[in-house]
């Protein structure tokens, strides 16, 4: 195709090759054939449902013009939204992304375009098409940055949520770069957005970032929920019932108070988000789905902070409460293997009990999948715990298996802290490893000096 050609030069040049008359070339196309006469004659632009026509009459790929479009249509033509929406739509299912970002840099040098290119953005993330989502969320956050909307912190919360990924680096960057933004969402997404970045800051051990998130997040849910009325009921409502994001509130803290070693504490926010009385009656469908799972998540961790207190006694009875309940299984798992290895009780018969709920696996509960980052960091760690336990009692081969394991997936997630307890744990025992263990550790720790170069070398450990 040479540069200066045109879709309607390429066209002409075709149906001249193959002695196509406008009536048959619109029999073929399906398009009237007056109408095709003033498209190719220049009287008329080009729809992008008559281009893909054209484009298919042609025997030529989907999308085979679109970049010729935007330079024809968009860039040196008169840009309008009945093009320009159907455009982003079709770049979007082909993820011509290189073409939404043109068009998109071209047109928001005028803000008149900014609430309709937001909300093809919304569209496409309800479509799944994300990277194409983020690319038009970006420009509308760059173009209204002086405007303190809420449509600019939509943007970023947009792009937040897309930008998570396995890498607690990215994710740390991403939840940095969304915060500033919360207070100017509306109410109701200001206790998604802040359930979201407790999960991720959850994720990197972050517990007083954590602890601080949650207690907004409690305020924020209890007095929502105070001024709820049934006038209020047409307003945008969260993701869920608002009683869910102060129960949540109570179980962050608790979570928190688990991981700095206050166990009371954590009984106490336990028993907060175990306690129902304060619910008003009657209860939706959805509102009694929420209040029985975290009762159920709250006998659960009844029994799992006595645990971890030293109360070994309670084991019988936590995994008889537990093993019926398959979304209990591997929490449960992860922290009896803290406390097995913190209180050096034998865990072997619950270890072969359980053997099927040693590998990795997406957590759901009768609410919905588990935070994805949450989930990785803590089969990550439960890795290391396994890998102690069976190398503090010689189990060599077992334990050799869980440490690299978790290793390659501490680099793959980026979680430096339990990089730097793997390293040290292999360094205690490299004495009983076998040659072949030894190589792939070697190889992880390659991956991790690579990291390492990328940022500076925060992490120093050696093969």
């Amino acid at each position: 195709m040479e540069p200066a050609s045109t879709i309607l030069t390429e066209l002409e040049d075709y149906m001249k090759r193959e002695a196509l008359t406008i009536s048959k070339f619109a029999a073929r196309s399906g398009m009237n054939s007056g109408t095709l006469s003033n498209v190719i004659q220049g009287h008329r632009p080009i729809a992008m449902q008559q281009l893909d026509r054209i484009t298919t009459a042609m025997d030529l790929p989907e999308g085979y013009f679109y970049e010729l479009y935007v330079d024809n249509y968009i860039i040196n033509g008169a840009p309008d939204w009945r093009r320009i929406g159907p455009l982003l739509q079709r770049c979007a299912e082909l993820n011509k992304l290189d073409c939404i970002h043109r068009v998109v840099q071209h047109i928001m040098d005028k803000l008149i375009y900014s609430p309709m290119l937001f909300d093809t953005a919304e569209e496409l993330f309800k479509q799944g098409s994300h990277a194409a989502a983020a690319l038009i969320y970006e420009s509308v956050a760059e173009g209204e940055r002086f405007q303190h909307s809420e449509r600019l912190a939509l943007c970023r919360y947009r792009l937040f949520t897309i930008g998570l990924s396995e890498s607690q680096d990215a994710n740390l960057h991403a939840a940095n770069q969304f915060e500033p933004y919360v207070e100017r969402l509306d109410e109701a997404d200001q206790l998604d957005a802040l359930k979201h970045l407790a999960d991720v800051f959850a994720s990197m051990h972050r517990w007083e970032k954590v602890d601080e998130l949650a207690e907004l997040l409690g305020q924020k849910a209890s007095l929502q929920y105070k001024q709820k009325t049934k006038k209020e009921s047409t307003q945008k409502q969260p993701a869920r019932p608002l009683i869910y994001y102060i129960l949540y509130a109570h179980l962050l803290r608790s979570l928190v108070s688990d991981e700095l070693g206050n166990y009371d504490n954590a009984l106490y926010h336990a028993s907060l988000y175990s306690d129902m009385s304060w619910v008003n009656t009657p209860y939706s469908q959805e509102e009694q789905r929420v209040m029985e799972q975290f009762q159920e998540w709250a006998m659960a961790n009844m029994y799992l902070y006595r645990l971890m207190a030293g109360q070994v006694e309670v084991l019988p009875e936590y995994i008889h409460y537990v093993e019926t309940k398959e979304a209990e299984i591997f929490p449960a798992l992860f922290k009896i293997m803290q406390a097995a290895n913190r209180y050096g009780f034998n865990v072997d018969d619950i270890l072969e009990r359980f053997k099927d709920h040693l590998s990795y696996r997406e957590q759901h509960s009768r609410l919905g999948k588990f935070n994805q980052q949450l989930t990785g960091d803590r089969y990550t760690r439960f890795l290391t715990e396994l890998a102690i336990y069976h190398l503090s009692r010689n189990k060599f081969e077992f334990g050799f298996h869980y440490l690299l394991e978790s290793l390659e997936s501490s680099v793959t997630i980026r979680n430096d802290t339990n990089i730097v307890k793997c390293v040290g744990l292999f360094e205690k025992h490299r004495v009983s490893a076998s040659p072949e263990v030894i190589q792939r550790y070697t190889n992880s720790i390659s991956e991790v000096q690579k990291i390492n170069e990328e940022k500076d070398g925060i992490i120093t450990v050696s093969s």
